[in-house]
């Protein structure tokens, strides 16, 4: 069986390839594609086969899907240009006739009002109306958006946000990835998988980061259009610091949320706690 992981070279999809081979597939039946020719390098250490392929790129793409069994689409990182991306790879995998296209998605693609939802809302449609066969893994947030920022938390002695008591159903990069290779290899995976870890609020995340740093941290809430204009002096690009102001709204309205047991039934265990990767970030 050959295994494509589309976006390779990015954080979730290394992980990917690295869970693979953990769970026992050969090296020789995964197969990495990426635009990062070191980071390739790298991949191609492990014995997988590596391909430099952009999701621009439609022969690469088409090519590079010869004889490939099940494709990882991992989302692209360019916001305002995915859907046109994707499509090439949807094409490409169609015309490969894959047995199975996976595509990490966001919570509730099909219903949520989060702006960074529309194009994977549209990435799914396009999915469902070309026919294949297809899981939708629809990944909440990364705790690394919050573990990242535990400096800053000591700093400053606040998480600031504008998401007022909504809970994020938050899970590692790692958990989610091995999510993703489980469902790679399950031989009949379900249509839809809504993953996260164990919810909290922003309030929760201060004091879980206080706990483990040993201080006071509090919890800001602020008007989206006052968090983006923090985010634009902290060094955020206007146009990005909106769209993660968006989110923050949308994560209030509890748009963030999902049932841990998804994510959990893939991993066979409990994913990964807040307080433990806040803590492992020390």
């Amino acid at each position: 069986m050959s295994l494509v992981v589309t976006g390779a070279t990015g954080q979730l999809g290394r992980h990917v390839v690295a869970s693979l081979l953990a769970k026992g597939v050969p090296a020789d039946q995964v197969v990495a594609l990426g635009r990062d020719e070191e980071r390739l390098a790298g991949l191609a250490d492990l014995g997988v086969t590596t391909r430099r392929v952009d999701y621009a790129d439609a022969d690469a793409l088409a090519a590079a899907f010869d004889g490939a069994d099940r494709v990882l689409l991992i989302s692209g990182s360019e916001v305002g240009q995915r859907l046109p991306q994707h499509q090439n790879v949807i094409n490409a995998a169609k015309s490969a006739g894959v047995a199975l296209l996976a595509y990490t998605s966001i919570p509730h693609a099909d219903t949520s009002g989060i702006a960074l939802a529309a194009e994977h809302r549209a990435t799914e449609e396009a999915i469902l109306a070309s026919g294949l066969p297809h899981t939708f893994l629809r990944n909440s947030w990364y705790l690394e958006n919050y573990t990242d920022q535990l400096a800053t938390y000591a700093e400053h002695g606040t998480v600031l946000g504008a998401a007022g008591d909504g809970q994020v159903s938050a899970a590692t990069r790692a958990d989610l990835a091995e999510a993703a290779a489980a469902a790679l290899l399950l031989e009949q995976p379900k249509a839809v998988y809504e993953l996260g870890g164990a919810a909290f609020s922003l309030k929760e995340l201060a004091a879980t980061a206080g706990d483990v740093l040993g201080k006071d941290v509090t919890y800001t809430d602020l008007p989206a259009d006052e968090l983006t204009k923090v985010l634009v002096g902290a060094g955020v690009p206007e146009q990005f610091a909106a769209i993660l102001a968006d989110a923050d709204l949308g994560l209030g309205r509890g748009e963030l949320y999902v049932d841990p047991a998804d994510l959990q039934e893939l991993l066979g265990r409990p994913a990964t706690s807040l307080s433990d990767a806040l803590r492992a970030a020390l």
